[in-house]
């Protein structure tokens, strides 16, 4: 799977799709940090794919954690050193980007929306996102104090195309919770003249201040017709078998009831050294269980990205060879071609009871195609069930094309529990 940065990618070449640079305060590009890939998708044909994400290529933690924190640096330079924040990350892309750019704020508190509506969770409030596969979000913390204040409220997100998810959201927990000031996080922002307006518009509307801060700043063309011809391509071939069939290995890793085991329902800075603490114990699990040679990629499941990050740093930092990616709803198309960004995909049933739309994973396999890389897929215990190690299941799909597979089960805290081990800290 060679990586097309530096190069002409094949949707530019084919199809005319470009990311043109236009500014950044750090030294980053946006043909660096984005890849054009598409979707056969009638509202929007195209996908900007990251590079620094690890959510659609199997990218070093350390790199993904690199960029969060330099995002996180552009929140403080904007709102000023020791300003404490809240910060809300969106589902399903940036819940575990916004989680790092928490910690790297030492924000008061993080959530991130979800849309895995959880029994015991209240709803806060809600919004949409026009151009999602899945559109809805919900955002259900333990409880509202949780952001009840007046604190800025930093809104992370991976990419900003139109900056109208940011400003639904804004309206959504404006009316819930009002506060004076907002600050919208992404790695690139690609808005038009117009798209910058149209924020403006809502800032002097709600009377608020709402800044921006990228990595990189810049554009997409966008070619006529270019929805009709992506669309009318063949679907892609999926879930390749290859010659030999891999195994499969189970295991626990431990986890405190009372530790969030993410932001869903809300992460405290004052949960920081327990979660830590934590996230040190199953390292140390998985590090027992994987022979120390064995080059790794660790798939987090959806939402579920913070805690898979923090493991796979843990086993780089100790030494072996770590990428980080994670499963997403998202359909997008794959080809096998270089200077394409998801050159092989998976396509499986949800594990979740009750969820009844396809999932997906990308590439999955090591940069060098001669390595033999084993996936650690970490899930939490509502995605353990029969699906997850059915015949339709991922963890068949990544066997069937070859590949061992370790699934590593984190029985995390439930809402209630959390509720009632955090009384009064909200405040």
């Amino acid at each position: 799977m060679t990586s097309s940065v530096g190069s002409v990618p094949w949707a530019t070449e084919e199809f005319g799709l470009d990311l043109v640079h236009g500014d950044s305060a750090v030294g980053r590009t946006v043909p660096e940090l984005v890849i054009p890939g598409l979707r056969r998708n009638p509202r929007r044909a195209h996908l900007l794919v990251s590079t620094v994400l690890g959510k659609h290529i199997p990218t070093p933690p350390s790199v993904v954690i690199g960029a969060a924190d330099d995002l996180g640096d552009l929140v403080r330079e904007r709102l000023g050193v020791g300003v404490d924040v809240v910060v809300l990350g969106f589902a399903e892309t940036a819940t575990g980007l916004g989680h790092c750019v928490a910690a790297r704020l030492h924000a008061h508190c993080y959530l991130h929306s979800t849309r895995r509506d959880v029994p015991g969770a209240t709803t806060l409030a809600g919004f949409e996102e026009g151009h999602s596969h899945a559109t809805s979000h919900l955002m259900q913390p333990t409880s509202a104090e949780l952001f009840e204040n007046n604190l800025p409220l930093v809104l992370v997100d991976d990419e900003i195309s139109t900056g109208a998810t940011a400003i639904d959201a804004i309206r959504a927990l404006h009316g819930q919770c009002p506060r004076e000031r907002y600050v919208v996080a992404s790695l690139v922002d690609m808005r038009t003249d117009e798209h910058r307006a149209a924020s403006e518009a809502a800032a002097a509307e709600l009377g608020v201040a709402i800044d921006y801060v990228s990595l990189a700043s810049g554009s997409t063309v966008l070619p006529l017709g270019l929805t009709e011809r992506v669309t009318a391509l063949d679907a892609p071939t999926l879930n390749i078998a290859g010659t030999d069939r891999g195994s499969v290995t189970r295991v626990d890793l431990p986890w405190p009831a009372a530790v969030p085991d993410g932001g869903r329902h809300g992460f405290l800075d004052a949960d920081s050294a327990g979660f830590d603490s934590a996230v040190e114990a199953a390292v140390r699990v998985l590090d027992s269980t994987v022979a120390p040679d064995r080059a790794l990629i660790v798939v987090g499941h959806e939402e579920l990205m913070y805690l898979p990050l923090r493991i796979a740093s843990g086993l780089e930092r100790g030494g072996r060879q770590v990428r980080y990616q994670t499963t997403t709803r998202s359909p997008a198309y794959v080809m096998d071609h270089v200077g394409y960004p998801l050159r092989r995909g998976f396509t499986f049933v949800a594990p979740e009871s009750g969820e009844n739309e396809p999932r997906f994973l990308y590439n999955a396999q090591w940069p060098d195609e001669a390595v033999d890389a084993l996936v650690v897929l970490i899930v939490d215990e509502p995605a353990d069930t029969d699906r997850l190690m059915a015949s339709g299941g991922v963890v068949e799909a990544l066997r069937n094309a070859g590949t061992d597979v370790v699934v590593a089960t984190v029985r995390g805290a439930d809402p209630s529990t959390l509720r009632d081990s955090r009384e009064g800290e909200g405040t």
